[in-house]
């Protein structure tokens, strides 16, 4: 089959990567369908979205659908518009996307007079408060917007809302102090909300470049004391995160165990007063493992990485799509001088866990020829099965037009990894480490640093090359985008949410260790989310298995009833 020409998959994964910027909503298990336009735009369209999980809607003109790609005249997309926003459930959010090749696709007028619901973002109460307009040719607004960002991504965390809502009821967290400390973007502001709506007394750090400071006033204006700027020194950064401690909270809600680590090393005391913290990254969990080992872990910390519904949605697919999209978001903006062209080109991905496996899924459905690097054999032979190339890293770098390390581990892009990229290359993480990429022992070996664009520095190192180091080797859909879509943070916070629900009720009764979170918390929170989607969950409980065995039927056993296991392949067992 021949390969879609350069220009048209370009074209695809500009219009796919602006949507999802300016709306931060994921791509994966969304329905779409696309209307009118020239078939073979449409087929490279079709593909880049069902390559990225999305799901074509059924050919019904009723068919329920999430998203519309208009691609044809705006009297086809007017209609198409119209008839997916008939009798729409309310809070069922329709997505039309203007991604007109070379003139506009959808008529904005049509539809009378539209709002701004977030920069980028038109909504359309004429139609309906859940119709919203995006047009990939227009840039959007230059304004934080911060209320609006925030109330965007409320209206799309149902999963979090109703464990929220929940816990609201059961008057569980009145009384509660819990310190806060993510990425502090819209998504992190609506959990921190919702916290303080449930009843507990919320307080927030986050780190200088993890902080939005109109999402953080927004906080402020709501009473929720915030300690971060974006402007704060190390040494400030310090003075933010113990002022945070030293409200005493009861529980810590962290991302990459910074200042679980920090209470440890400067506020030891307020360790017999906790309740104990949840973390959320794999990264992060690592050090806590090794303090556990030695005895050194004074509170327990829920593993809430470790959910299923966290790590197989969040690390593979919201990690996926955000860091690459931010990657190449930020290639894109450079000058035409330093700007190299990416399109169709080679990939090499460090590490193949989950984040490696979505930034890889992710790098293949743009076009890019993906070679994995993994110094654990299984990992490698998985990524070998899926169709993927696979050498090690300093081999695979040398023809790498692009290197994302997934790895989470320092030093993984080390200086001789460094020397033996080729020339131009860009290198981006994906993991969540400092030093992922060996900048410091770079610098030590003579490298030199030239910034040649927003986030984008030339890093020349004595025996190689030189590459594009983006943000300085920092975790790029952080530092230099949004960070995980709205659908995907919904599932962590619910996690995240069901964490400090085990901490409250019997922290005090858990081990001083890595706890792992209790297997129900994962059971609800997928059952949430696919009653939210129209997909169902069936019964508690419940789940066929291949011998076609239903919920219904397994909760039908008596509980006091135990299976009988003797094999009768060889009889009647006596």
């Amino acid at each position: 089959m021949p390969r879609a020409d350069p220009t048209t998959r370009a074209w695809a994964g500009a219009a796919v990567r602006h949507t999802a910027r300016v709306t931060n909503m994921l791509i994966a298990a969304r329905r779409f369908r696309i209307v009118g336009g020239d078939p073979r735009d449409v087929i490279v369209l079709h593909d880049l979205l069902t390559g990225l999980g999305a799901r074509p809607a059924d050919t019904g003109d009723d068919a329920a659908v999430d998203q519309l790609w208009c691609l044809g005249t705006p009297e086809q997309s007017t209609a198409a518009v119209e008839a997916a926003s008939a009798d729409r459930p309310r809070g069922a959010l329709l997505l039309v996307v203007d991604a007109g090749r070379h003139v506009p696709a959808v008529d904005e007028d049509a539809f009378g007079p539209t709002t701004l619901a977030r920069p980028g973002v038109l909504g359309v109460p004429t139609l309906s408060d859940d119709v919203f307009l995006v047009s990939t040719g227009r840039e959007p607004e230059d304004d934080p917007a911060a209320g609006a960002r925030l109330r965007w991504a409320r209206r799309s965390m149902p999963v979090s809302r109703a464990v929220a809502d929940e816990l609201r009821q059961g008057g569980l967290l009145r009384g509660t102090r819990i310190g806060v400390s993510l990425f502090l973007e819209p998504k992190t502001a609506v959990l921190s909300l919702l916290l303080q709506d449930a009843g507990a007394d919320v307080v927030v750090y986050a780190h200088a470049d993890e902080t939005d400071d109109a999402v953080a006033e927004v906080l402020r204006r709501a009473g929720v004391p915030v300690h971060a700027s974006s402007a704060a020194t190390v040494a400030e950064q310090r003075a933010l995160a113990l002022a945070m401690l030293d409200t005493r909270p009861h529980v810590l809600v962290d991302d990459g165990s910074h200042v679980i680590r920090l209470v440890h090393q400067d506020r030891p005391d307020l360790l017999p007063t906790m309740l104990g913290a949840a973390e959320e990254t794999t990264s992060g969990l690592r050090p806590l493992r090794v303090m556990a080992s030695r005895g050194q872990l004074g509170i327990p910390v829920v593993a809430v990485n470790d959910a299923r519904t966290k790590t197989f949605f969040d690390n593979r697919y919201g990690t996926g799509q955000s860091t690459v999209f931010a990657t190449l978001d930020l290639v894109d903006a450079l000058d035409d001088d330093v700007r190299p062209d990416l399109g169709g080109g080679s990939a090499v991905v460090a590490g193949f866990g989950h984040v490696g496996e979505g930034v890889a899924l992710v790098l293949r459905a743009l076009g890019f020829r993906v070679t994995v690097a993994d110094t654990d054999p299984v990992r490698a032979l998985q990524a070998l099965f899926a169709g993927y190339a696979v050498a090690p890293l300093v081999e695979a770098v040398r023809t790498a037009d692009l290197v994302m390390s997934a790895t989470g581990v320092a030093d993984t892009v080390s200086v001789d990894v460094l020397r033996a990229c080729a020339p131009g290359s860009v290198v981006a993480v994906a993991g969540g480490v400092d030093q992922e990429v060996a900048v410091d022992a770079a610098v030590a070996a003579g490298a030199v640093r030239t910034r040649v664009g927003r986030k984008v520095e030339r890093l020349a190192v004595p025996g190689g090359q030189g590459v594009l180091l983006l943000d300085g080797g920092g975790c790029i859909n952080i530092t230099a985008a949004e960070g995980n879509p709205i659908e995907i943070m919904d599932l962590s916070f619910a996690v995240q949410l069901g964490a400090v629900r085990m901490l409250v009720e019997r922290g005090d009764e858990l081990d001083r260790a890595v706890v792992p979170i209790d297997p129900e918390v994962d059971e609800v929170t997928a059952r949430v989310a696919l009653a939210v989607s129209g997909a169902g969950g069936g019964p508690p409980g419940g789940g066929g298995g291949t011998d076609g065995a239903t919920g219904d039927a397994l909760a039908a056993q008596p509980a006091d009833r135990e299976p009988d296991v003797r094999t009768r392949r060889f009889g009647d067992p006596s």
